[in-house]
């Protein structure tokens, strides 16, 4: 199946690709301007709500730097729910550095992009790292 990317699409995917390159860079204030207050966060650590300030303060003191990253354009998933509400889910390949040792992971992302006062905010992001749904393939045995 062939799906033809709208204007909206593309615009969604560049929120994404701009939030990544603020988190790539190290750019927090991008980041806090583009992260709702009351954001909720959802991946392998839990569940949390954040803020600009307290986005900001994460992200200072995250223990990883991410050295690259690749999403996935044929994965890109786009939901328009509202003139002011949009999703996107997509896979990404993440290089890191975390806690001095290089890492590499593929997830699943996806975010809930609302339009307030005139200006896209993430008010919900998930991350899900990709593998077998039961951690089989994590166990060690």
């Amino acid at each position: 199946m062939t799906t033809t990317m709208t204007p909206a699409d593309v615009d969604a995917m560049q929120l994404e690709t701009r939030f990544w390159d603020a988190m790539k860079s190290g750019d927090t204030a991008a980041a806090a301007r583009m992260t709702a207050d009351g954001c909720l966060i959802v991946g392998a650590s839990g569940a949390s709500m954040v803020d600009s300030r307290s986005i900001t303060a994460m992200l200072e003191s995250a223990p990883y730097q991410i050295r690259s990253y690749r999403i996935d354009p044929s994965t890109m998933t786009v939901s328009r729910l509202a003139d002011d509400t949009v999703l996107t889910a997509y896979a990404v390949h993440e290089d890191l550095i975390v806690e001095g040792k290089q890492v590499s992971l593929d997830a699943f992302d996806s975010s809930l992009w609302q339009r307030r006062d005139g200006r896209w905010s993430c008010v919900l992001h998930t991350e899900s790292i990709a593998g077998d749904p039961f951690g089989r393939d994590r166990r060690a045995d």
